[in-house]
């Protein structure tokens, strides 16, 4: 995931702000969401995790721990995280990493608010869920069977990695990619990218196994790099169009023997739109914050807040669009069966037709605005951030021209894009002309 520009909020707020509150508004940077009004360690948690330890309590839901996966498999039941999501990284990019390498990657499974990671031998499951007040909360499971097991939230250790420019300076996910030694440990002279579905398919999916056909694209996954060698040396074809992984790795301790290609270009999408989301919430947040500093009159809004949700929210609304989105010039195709899976999800439209379906042939999304719109998060975006983006979405699906702003997307795809929003939210389009 790209890294955000540097933003003059602090240095605005230095010079404006009366005396009294210069020195906490000099000792909080803008993306530093431990202290107020975050506060993201002090805030309670409300997400999946919360409400699955809770019937786990009350005796409502056992999980059961089994063989070498301990508590994987009845985990992923129990949330309905499929198995056909399953990713298998070998670069040593976990807090687990001693016990991952290309013969023992990491597994990691995901849906619209879960992600979660399994390592061989690994003394716990590592879980990220999307809560809709917080943004991304870092969860522990421990490998150890007892009668009442307890999902551990983390204090920090995961924000190391997981709460910085990659992830748009909030906690959150990310799909790093990293040229990958043979012994599992990242080069990270050769330079490594985090990817979204912007990015060019040449520097996607370094450090992971890929099963599935995509042309002649390239990428960086199934590839081992040489640190001797240089990057003149990487041979970016000995990756391609793998759809069987017998033969680089033994995936009979995993539930899937695949490390789908679409399901992962589907994780790069659905982590970033998660970071925006978060971001656009702590913006507002952080703006209503110090408004209330210089004026405590309810409902006062500064010129610098408005900007701030602009800036935010116009972002995420060019991302869910797939405004930049990287053009496929081959098609893709998965082999664990995720695209039809995942394809036929809903809500509907009155025509059958849902935001989830694939394209693959051009682009990811035969009807380009992210299905992360119908998520907890997105819908419960603060107020002045949820009318910016649905004014702006409205403006744009709505618009009789294609025009200059989002010239990919065009007059037939805003149209059905329009058509199954009004079906399937109803309250999101009333406003809308």
């Amino acid at each position: 995931m790209h890294s955000m520009k540097s933003s003059l909020i602090p240095l605005l707020f230095v010079l404006h702000l009366p005396g009294p509150l210069l020195p906490a508004v000099r000792a909080q940077g803008i993306f530093d969401y431990e202290r107020a009004p975050i506060n993201y360690h002090k805030q309670p948690a409300a997400n999946a995790i919360t409400r699955l330890q809770e019937k786990i309590d009350a005796g409502s839901i056992k999980l059961e721990f089994r063989g070498p996966r301990g508590y994987l498999d009845s985990f992923l039941k129990h949330l309905d995280i499929p198995v056909s999501t399953q990713a298998l990284v070998f670069s040593k990019s976990s807090a687990q990493l001693r016990l991952i390498s290309p013969s023992y990657p990491r597994a990691l499974y995901f849906k619209e608010n879960l992600y979660v990671g399994w390592v061989q031998g690994g003394e716990a499951l590592e879980i990220i869920a999307a809560d809709p007040m917080l943004g991304s909360v870092f969860y522990t499971l421990k490998q150890r069977e007892v009668k009442r097991p307890r999902l551990v939230r983390d204090k920090g250790q995961c924000l190391q990695c997981h709460g910085a420019s990659r992830t748009k300076d909030v906690p959150g996910p990310m799909v790093r990619s990293l040229y990958t030694g043979s012994d599992g440990q990242p080069i990270f002279n050769f330079g490594f990218f985090v990817s979204d579905h912007d990015s060019p398919f040449f520097e996607r999916w370094g450090g992971y196994y890929v099963t599935g056909t995509h042309g002649a694209m390239r990428h960086m996954g199934n590839m081992l790099a040489e640190r001797e060698g240089g990057l003149r040396d990487v041979d970016y074809k000995a990756g391609a169009n793998v759809t069987d992984l017998g033969k680089l790795v033994n995936t009979r301790p995993y539930p899937s023997r695949h490390s789908d290609i679409v399901a992962l270009m589907v994780l790069e999408h659905q982590s970033q739109m998660q970071n925006l989301i978060t971001r656009a919430r702590y913006q507002e947040i952080r703006g209503e914050y110090y408004d209330k500093a210089l004026d405590p009159e309810q409902g006062f809004r500064s010129e610098l807040t408005r900007r701030l949700v602009r800036r935010a929210g116009e972002e995420l609304v060019r991302y869910m669009l797939f405004s930049d989105e990287f053009q496929l010039a081959s098609p893709v195709k998965g082999t664990s069966g995720f695209s039809e899976e995942f394809s036929g999800k809903g809500p509907h439209d009155k025509r059958g037709r849902s935001l989830y379906e694939l394209d693959l042939d051009k682009r990811l999304f035969k009807y380009p605005l992210s299905y992360m719109i119908y998520t907890q998060g997105f819908r419960q975006l603060p107020a002045m951030t949820a009318a910016y983006v649905s004014r702006r979405l409205g403006a744009v699906l709505t618009a009789k021209e294609v025009g200059d702003e989002f010239p990919k997307l065009g007059l037939e795809s805003r149209k059905a894009i329009l058509e199954i929003l009004r079906d399937t939210l109803p309250e999101f389009t009333r406003t809308w002309q």
